[in-house]
């Protein structure tokens, strides 16, 4: 829909419960408000490996409040928020939420589910669990993956492929990868699902920069950082980010 539009996803991540629950409230709202096209809510776990600092202490603090994946749908719910949601999450939170844990996050308004540690031929039955679902499968494809290995996760994708821009762990970074243009390239020659980019983008010059390469932007650490000083800061760096991405030529497909 966006792509026939000739919109450019803006995806922003949320660390559910952070930095409490009624400010995550107020920032869910707010992000879509500025432009927000899809929410990814985070659930907060307490060895979150692929995460760098900022995401990590965001997810602690939550913890301490007590969230929990069930809160985590409870804040959905009450959000309404409008658009499509994906659940960010560990694999190990879902299993401990039961059998009908993703029955449960449908119906709070969930769309998708993105599970950081659950690469594709990891876990067959697992992965089938997840494909036959309610929601939207989304799957990362690495920078590194050769490209008949980035047919085969997009095969088994829904909803968007998460390309991850960089090696090493979510984070703000100040330069963008020389060899991302060739990477995007190369999972749009065996993908039709939309290339969403996500790892360090953190401004509006970087996601104007990716966004004329990919079909829409992941940003969730420097909306995180934002949030912890200001729901207001979050919510304006998420408006410069979407003034950014509508700036740019229609896509071309």
């Amino acid at each position: 829909m966006l792509r026939a539009a000739n919109r450019r996803a803006l995806v922003c991540y949320a660390t559910a419960g952070h930095p409490d629950r009624s400010r995550s409230l107020a920032l869910l709202r707010g992000l879509v408000d500025a432009g927000a096209d899809i929410i990814e809510v985070g659930v907060p776990f307490s060895d979150p490996v692929a995460d760098g600092p900022v995401i990590q202490s965001s997810s602690q603090q939550a913890l301490e409040q007590g969230m929990t994946l069930d809160g985590a749908l409870e804040l959905v719910a009450e959000a309404r928020l409008g658009v499509p949601v994906v659940l960010f999450s560990y694999l190990n939170p879902i299993l401990a939420a039961g059998p009908d844990v993703l029955v449960r996050a449908k119906a709070a308004g969930v769309h998708g589910v993105l599970v950081t540690d659950l690469p594709v031929g990891a876990d067959g039955v697992r992965e089938a669990w997840f494909g036959k679902g309610p929601l939207d499968f989304v799957r990362l494809v690495a920078p590194t993956t050769p490209r008949d290995r980035m047919a085969e996760i997009a095969l088994h994708g829904r909803g968007f492929v998460y390309l991850i821009s960089r090696l090493g762990v979510t984070g703000m970074r100040t330069d963008i990868a020389a060899t991302l243009p060739e990477t995007i390239a190369d999972l749009r020659s065996v993908c039709r699902l939309p290339i969403c980019v996500g790892f360090g983008i953190s401004n509006a010059a970087q996601a104007r920069t990716i966004g004329a390469l990919a079909d829409g932007i992941v940003v969730g650490s420097a909306i995180v950082q934002a949030a912890e000083r200001s729901i207001d800061e979050a919510v304006a760096l998420t408006q410069s980010l979407r003034s950014a991405l509508d700036s740019l030529d229609p896509i071309v497909t």
